[in-house]
Order: C-alpha cells, then sequence, then structure tokens
C-alpha cells in the first residue's frame, strides 16, 4: 500500500485529536486508507499500552466530530514481544463530503501524498457533486439541442461507427435531457462549444524550455472548438511539429518516428476527459521541445492519489467525466477497463531504439497531471543504438518471412494489421486474441475476423479453441 493511504501514529494523540481525525476525514473523502497506531514514523513498533480504551476513544471522536459517519474496520495486532498495534481502516466513502467539524466550523480534508490537507474549492465542489451522483459533465446548461450544431459529432459517428445519429440517440447518450436540455458533455461536443474552458493551446517551443523572446515558439495553435475536434487537430499538430526519421537495411525500410503516436493520442483523450472543466481560465496544454514532449491538464487524478506514487500496472479506473469517456469509449478512442496508462507504455515500447528510459512518465498534483513522452531521436547517433538495430532487424526478418508467404495477398488494413503485431512476436511465439485487441487499436470482433482471414492464408497459425485460441507465424 503507498504512503497516500498509510499514515503511522506512535501513540493515540488524546489532547490534540484533530491530528489524526483530519486523516480519518481524507481517507473517507478519497480511496480510503489505513492508520496505524503503535507504531513510530521511521516504522519502530512501539506499542500501545491499554489498546482497549485506546478504541473506545478512537470510535467516540470519531463520531462526535466526523460527518457523515464512514465505514471503519479495527484490526488489532499483539507482536511476539507482547506489543500491541491497531489498525483502524476507513473505507472509501459513498456520501461525501467528510466533514471534520469542531467549533461549529466544517473542513472536508483530502489527501495530498503523506499529508491530509484542507479540501480546495474545486475539489470540495467535486466530493459534493460526487454525493449527489453527479459529475461537472452531467450538470445541465441553459442550452438546448436546437441552440447548437453538432455536424462534426454526428459525422465521427457515421464515418467511425456507421452510425446515423437521431435526437433519441443524444438523450440515450446521456447529453440532453428528454426536453433536450444539454448537460456540459452535450455542450462540448457541439461545433461551437461555447464552454470557455474547453480549448487546447499547443506550442512548439525551440529548444528544451519555454523562452520569453520572439522567437522561442516556431509554431503554436489554439483550439477551442467541439472537444473531438480539439483531440484530432491536437494529434495532427504533434505529427506536424515532430519528425519520422528511417534507416534502409538490406530488405527493406525501419521507420523510427520521435513519438509512438497511439501512446500520445491516449494521452490526449485522457486529458480532455479527465481534466477539471470546474477550473476556469485553465486549459489543455500540449508543449513540444526538442528532446520531449509534455502534456498538462488541469486537475489531479480524479480520486485525489499521487500518480507517481502509484504502480502504473495497476491503476483503478475513475473517470472524472463519465460522459464524455463513454463517447470516446464509443468511439474506439479509449477503453473502458482503464488501461491507458499501460498502453501508453506498451505502444512506446515498440518504437525502434527503445529502451526503459524513454518509457512515458506521469506525475501529479491535487491541481494539476502531467504526461512526458521523451523525443526517441533526439541527441541520439546512429551507431550508438546497436542493440535495437539487431532487434529491428530481427523484425525485418520476421516481414520477409510473411512476405514469401502470401503477404502479396492481403489488403491494405490486413498488412497493416500484422505489422502491428510483428514487435510481439519478436519476443513471443504466440499471441491471443486480447493482446492482438490491444496492440492494433482494434475491437474484438475486428481482430477476430482478421485473425481468422490471416489464418485462412497462411500468414498464421492457430491452436486452441474458443477463448483459449492463440496464434503465431506460420512456421516453415
Amino acid at each position: 500500500m503507498n504512503k497516500t493511504r498509510l499514515d503511522f501514529k506512535e501513540m493515540v494523540e488524546v489532547k490534540k485529536p484533530k491530528s489524526w481525525l483530519k486523516t480519518v476525514s481524507a481517507f473517507a473523502n478519497g480511496v480510503g486508507g489505513v492508520l496505524l497506531w503503535g507504531i513510530a514514523d521511521d516504522k519502530r513498533i512501539v506499542g500501545l499500552a491499554d489498546i482497549k480504551g485506546d478504541i473506545d476513544f478512537i470510535g467516540k471522536k470519531i463520531k462526535e466530530h466526523i460527518d457523515p459517519m464512514p465505514v471503519l474496520e479495527f484490526l488489532t495486532f499483539r507482536t511476539d514481544e507482547g506489543r500491541d498495534i491497531l489498525a483502524v481502516e476507513v473505507s472509501s466513502g459513498d456520501d461525501p463530503p467528510y466533514f471534520y467539524s469542531a467549533s461549529g466550523s466544517l473542513t472536508a480534508y483530502v489527501r495530498v501524498g503523506s499529508d491530509s490537507q484542507p479540501a480546495p474549492n474545486n475539489r470540495l465542489r467535486e466530493l459534493v457533486m460526487k454525493g449527489k451522483n453527479l459529475s461537472f459533465d452531467k450538470l445541465p446548461t441553459d442550452y438546448k439541442l436546437e441552440d447548437l450544431t453538432f455536424s462534426m459529432f454526428e459525422a465521427t459517428f457515421k464515418r467511425e461507427k456507421k452510425q446515423i445519429i437521431t435526437q433519441n440517440d443524444y438523450v440515450s447518450f446521456g447529453l440532453c435531457n428528454p426536453d433536450g436540455v444539454l448537460n456540459y458533455a452535450g455542450v462540448m461536443f457541439s461545433d461551437e462549444c461555447p464552454l470557455f474552458q474547453s480549448r487546447i493551446f499547443c506550442t512548439r517551443w525551440n529548444g528544451l524550455d519555454k523562452g520569453g523572446g520572439s522567437d522561442d515558439a516556431i509554431d503554436d495553435k489554439e483550439f477551442e472548438e467541439d472537444i473531438i475536434s480539439q483531440l484530432n487537430k491536437s494529434h495532427d499538430f504533434i505529427k506536424m511539429n515532430s519528425k519520422v526519421r528511417w534507416r534502409k537495411t538490406e530488405n527493406r525500410r525501419i521507420n523510427k518516428p520521435d513519438y509512438a503516436y497511439r501512446a500520445v493520442f491516449e494521452a490526449l483523450a485522457n486529458a480532455l476527459m479527465h481534466r477539471d472543466y470546474d477550473v476556469i481560465g485553465s486549459e489543455v496544454h500540449v508543449d513540444m521541445f526538442d528532446d520531449r514532449l509534455e502534456i498538462y491538464s488541469p486537475g489531479g487524478m480524479p480520486d485525489g492519489t499521487l500518480i507517481q506514487e502509484l504502480d502504473i500496472e495497476d491503476v483503478a479506473s475513475t473517470r472524472r467525466n463519465p460522459l464524455i469517456a463513454e463517447i470516446f469509449h464509443r468511439l474506439d478512442y479509449i477503453e473502458r477497463k482503464g488501461s491507458g496508462f499501460k498502453k501508453m507504455r506498451l505502444e512506446t515500447s515498440y518504437l525502434h531504439g527503445y529502451t526503459d528510459e524513454y518509457a512515458p512518465k506521469f506525475k501529479s498534483t491535487p491541481t494539476a497531471f502531467h504526461a512526458i513522452f521523451r523525443n526517441m531521436n533526439y541527441n541520439r547517433e546512429e551507431n550508438n543504438s546497436n542493440v535495437a538495430d539487431k532487434v529491428a532487424d530481427k523484425v525485418a526478418d520476421k516481414i520477409e518471412k510473411v512476405t514469401d508467404k502470401n503477404y502479396l495477398t492481403l489488403s491494405s488494413g490486413e498488412k497493416k494489421f500484422i505489422e502491428k503485431l510483428l514487435p510481439f512476436f519478436d519476443k513471443n511465439e504466440w499471441i491471443t486474441n486480447s493482446i492482438a485487441c490491444e496492440l492494433s487499436g482494434n475491437t474484438d470482433g475486428s481482430v477476430k475476423r482478421i485473425l481468422r482471414i490471416l489464418t485462412e492464408k497462411d500468414v498464421l497459425e492457430s491452436q486452441g479453441e474458443n477463448k483459449a485460441r492463440q496464434y503465431r507465424l506460420k512456421q516453415d
């Protein structure tokens, strides 16, 4: 358990119970946590002299000062040396905000690293909305469906999903009520997007940091339209301001892009759907430097944790703006299961010359979130990437083997699909349908169909049945 969810107490503060009651409030307002009494900050076990009396005192003070009452579990332990330890587990609350009440005033606390601090106004508003099962994107506006246009939204669904959007769809998507009154999610998908803070600033800086001179910015754009256009145009800006280098081998050309563009797209989608739109006067920023790309969005992690203290492989999915997230999922921009951070790292790992030092980095504060991608080609000499070249050559050899096996009979889509799997095949013999979905970005049904076609064309061979079915490159 990370330090955000643990608080060590050497003894029960009887005269100053606020010192630990505010942590109870913070845990209940966040992802929960455990207070451990009888253990010093340096992890020395000192024990409690009267654990039964301490339990009664702690329970009484929580009932008197925390409103509403959170869900608690008291656990006791005795060491081999006879020292008693008390653990009080505070569950993440379903009815926030949980206030600390004293002297007629109410204060809601939140966890910031290993500290419990008063919730800032925007975080407090989020807690109030969560207690009412609301989010910013669900709040109603003064706009009705007929007041705004949705040409990009409807064209995107028609192109990507072959779906003609009707007024009933806006209601079923949760973007408006049956009377046509739009919420903020509906407004942000409109062409006009009248929400001032819904915009994204993109800048390509000249050098390694931001400067103040007239020549410090090479290119900059500001996008204020519907949120789908913001996503696509900011992604295009990144591609236009980065390069795809290449290296010729004996049999083929190996592309070496600065960034994994699918990973960058995922980061942009996360920034737009998870940002705190309650913060007026701030917007999503894309800052490109010679050596890196940084994506900033207002608002920290929706559950109050710090991303740098979490295991990226196991981050719970918490959606600050669930309606926007649901639309992005319907359009296959993101996955519902909350694997975005893992996917960004996975996509980046397929780039030529990748080592762990080039993995995307994520950091957050209570009011901001940053995703940082290193430029794979910055300040790197070709003769320093021998290991990466050998890996790339192995992949190239596999492509040549595929080419010898009916590769020319494949459609362009099938070729692109199999080429996305080749880096995986370089390290693994067999691939499953779910892994192929993750690597290709295609839907489950589409992947099953393409894998079947590639098997029929003798590019792949399979073993197993149903969910246990696996595929590998056809062996000679």
